[in-house]
């Protein structure tokens, strides 16, 4: 594609018809993952393997019309840790517990500092080149998934040995902000330098302050709203603070999660309670908001967003393969546009179908349906 063109794609970021980034790891990229985990392979045999199936993955996405193309986050095992881990001064360990959602927990990996971050060199950036390769040319523009400065936080204060790891290095707070701005804002420039475009933050902090639940999981003894506040205004912060270094034809949109581990969840409750931050403060260009189950509550929130940015309703659940009804789903974008202009409001799945590589309850078969209904659904709306 002309790079004319591929400026009008990005300018109409996000897409009518949409995702969140993640899809089923393919049955030959697993068994590769497992064989290298087990020494039977190289990294370059894995590489290989990984190469693979995300060309034929971006094939399958264009044929589909998407025109957001991702890798499917298929080098990765996590949609968040992996990132983590390539920042530099940051490894890989193997904590206490893992995340705790409803009847499942996750494997104990986390992080530990061993210095002052940075960004420099993030593997990622390669990874993000050989996507640019295999998009160039075509009616789609790589959309890269990242997760947001403020995840990185929460999991840096995830339990107590996380916070006594990173005040070996960071004196408070606004040390710590500091520095994850400054490693945030080196990858993504980098990004920016080899062409990227279009970048979206992948958020479960937001959900987790929803949930009144939350205080309790940072052992913090306060009143909840005074808890809530404080935590809220730390995310937005860090947040706003990378988005203030990039540069202006840079797309950033944000995704709010509840959870999405092997079709779990692990927070609940209504943006309503975090809308003043996040969905009026909240410098980015658009929201990718899940809203499948009654567990996001209602639409009223929206109001907040204002007539300058868009709204990517998650209104299909990338959970289970069940398909959702055409019309109910018409009637609550429309009821959604109540709050919204309808001209703001775009469609996608409400996360991705394997935030990690083990991959939600459904087929790659029924991952390609949902993207289809999404399809049949914004055509009928927009007539798109």
């Amino acid at each position: 594609m002309c790079q004319n063109c591929q400026s009008k794609v990005v300018g109409t970021a996000p897409f009518r018809v949409d995702h969140v980034g993640s899809f089923l790891r393919p049955k030959e990229l697993v068994e590769a993952r497992e064989k290298f985990s087990k020494g039977e392979i190289t990294q370059e045999e894995l590489t290989k393997v990984e190469d693979k199936a995300i060309t034929e993955l971006v094939e399958k996405q264009i044929a589909s019309g998407l025109k957001g193309v991702t890798d499917g986050e298929f080098r990765r095992a996590y949609w968040h840790l992996d990132f983590f881990w390539g920042l530099n001064g940051v490894e890989h360990i193997r904590g206490e517990k893992g995340y705790a959602f409803k009847g499942i927990e996750t494997k104990p990996d986390t992080v530990a500092l061993t210095s002052k971050i940075s960004g420099k060199n993030h593997p990622f950036v390669e990874h993000y080149k050989f996507l640019r390769e295999l998009v160039e040319g075509k009616d789609a523009v790589v959309k890269f998934t990242i997760p947001s400065p403020s995840q990185f936080y929460f999991e840096l204060i995830r339990t107590e040995d996380h916070i006594k790891n990173y005040e070996q290095f960071y004196k408070n707070f606004d040390e710590l902000a500091e520095g994850i701005v400054n490693a945030y804002s080196q990858v993504i420039d980098e990004l920016y330098n080899e062409g990227l475009r279009i970048l979206q933050f992948d958020d479960c902090t937001w959900g987790a302050l929803a949930d009144d639940g939350f205080a309790n999981r940072f052992r913090d003894e306060r009143p909840l709203e005074e808890v809530r506040r404080d935590f809220a205004e730390r995310c937005l912060k860090l947040n706003n603070a990378v988005i203030a270094n990039k540069k202006e034809d840079l797309v950033i949109s944000t995704h709010v999660c509840r959870g999405n581990f092997n079709s779990k969840w692990i927070s609940q409750g209504g943006y309503e309670k975090v809308e003043d931050e996040l969905l009026a403060k909240e410098n980015v260009d658009a929201y990718y908001l899940e809203y499948d189950t009654d567990r996001a509550g209602d639409f009223k929130p929206l109001r907040k967003v204002g007539k300058d940015k868009k709204v990517v309703l998650g209104l299909i659940t990338s959970k289970f393969a069940d398909l959702e009804d055409k019309n109910e789903v018409i009637a609550r974008i429309k009821e959604a546009s109540e709050y919204i202009p309808l001209e703001n409001i775009y469609l996608s799945t409400q996360c991705g179908f394997a935030s990690t590589e083990e991959g939600n309850i459904l087929t790659e078969e029924d991952q390609w349906k949902k993207i289809k209904l999404i399809s049949e659904i914004v055509n009928e709306v927009w007539g798109e």
